[in-house]
């Protein structure tokens, strides 16, 4: 029997799990995205990544604002499966019991944890040993539907969250192409989530993207890596904010005040935190290029001494 399915997704990590469920047996009748919205200068709509490769194949496009009357829409369709990927809008009750088979969801953290918009930068955040996706039936709650299958991967040393995102997109993918393997073999086996260990990965703001240098090297560097490639940790240094792309543990620590830069040499542009130092590996000034700090301190005079602090009015704040 031909599987009738329909896709619900949005950014780019969406797409390959939307290349999975297109190279197996699966009829596609419909891919859901958000509707387009207004970016670049000139504001102009803009196609998001899932749309883009579904124009690729001429596939019907479904963009709704709001979901109440799509429920009629898969029953018409007689659509047997929805696979739903970072699509960004709750499916709500109707729409989640119209598929003959139900609705699954890829969702790139260890369920119960992190639950929400920003599992993958969460878990780098936290300093968490391993992440990965979970396949799960879904529920009109957030991330809360049984567990078809979770997968485990290492998050790796200094790995910022664009290389982490592209692995678990693949990942994510895979265990679409095995759900629908089985899915010709028989009923899709699901248990409940465990009841401890819920944590909720809430959406990232630009103004969290500030670097306190009063917290410890671990934690900062853990910020910058988790921040790239957005919002992009910051720093404010005699009137300009910083964009701080990369950086890495330094020696042990001098006696400064936290933000104090103590070396600004080569290719070292070192910085002094709460506790331990942090080496910037690469940065960008508003408007310029990002850079290695080698090649930019080889352009930008940045004097020993000089200190990074937050804007004024978070350094009130904190």
């Amino acid at each position: 029997m031909t599987i009738r399915a329909v896709f619900a997704g949005t950014p780019d990590f969406a797409v390959p799990s939307l290349e999975a469920l297109l190279n197996s047996e699966a009829e596609v009748t419909a891919v859901y995205c958000r509707p387009d919205r207004p970016a670049g200068r000139g504001q102009k709509l803009r196609p998001c990544a899932v749309k883009s490769r579904a124009i690729q194949d001429n596939l019907n496009i479904r963009q709704p604002a709001n979901l109440k009357n799509e429920s009629s829409y898969l029953r018409d369709q007689k659509v047997d499966l929805a696979v739903v990927v970072a699509y960004g809008m709750l499916l709500p009750q109707a729409m989640l019991e119209a598929p003959a088979v139900g609705c699954v969801n890829v969702h790139a953290s260890l369920l119960p944890r992190w639950r929400g918009a920003a599992p993958i930068q969460r878990a780098i955040a936290a300093g968490d040993a391993k992440t990965g996706v979970t396949l799960m039936r879904m529920d009109v709650g957030l991330d809360t539907g049984p567990i078809i299958e979770a997968r485990r991967i290492p998050i790796l040393k200094s790995e910022n969250s664009q290389s982490l995102h592209d692995r678990l997109a693949i990942l994510g993918a895979q265990m679409v192409s095995g759900l629908l393997a089985r899915l010709s073999s028989g009923v899709i086996d699901s248990e409940p989530q465990p009841k401890t260990g819920a944590t909720y990965a809430r959406a990232l703001t630009r103004d969290e993207a500030w670097l306190d240098w009063r917290r410890p090297a671990e934690e900062l560097v853990r910020q910058v890596c988790a921040f790239n490639p957005w919002p992009l940790a910051r720093s404010h240094l005699d009137g300009v904010d910083y964009r701080i792309h990369q950086a890495t543990l330094g020696p042990i620590a001098l006696s400064a005040v936290p933000g104090t830069i103590t070396q600004a040499q080569g290719p070292c542009l070192r910085v002094q935190t709460g506790s331990g130092t942090v080496d910037v590996l690469k940065l960008q000034r508003p408007g310029g290029k990002v850079l290695d700090t080698k090649t930019f301190l080889n352009g930008h005079a940045i004097t020993p001494g000089s200190v990074f602090t937050l804007p004024k009015d978070l350094h009130a704040n904190g």
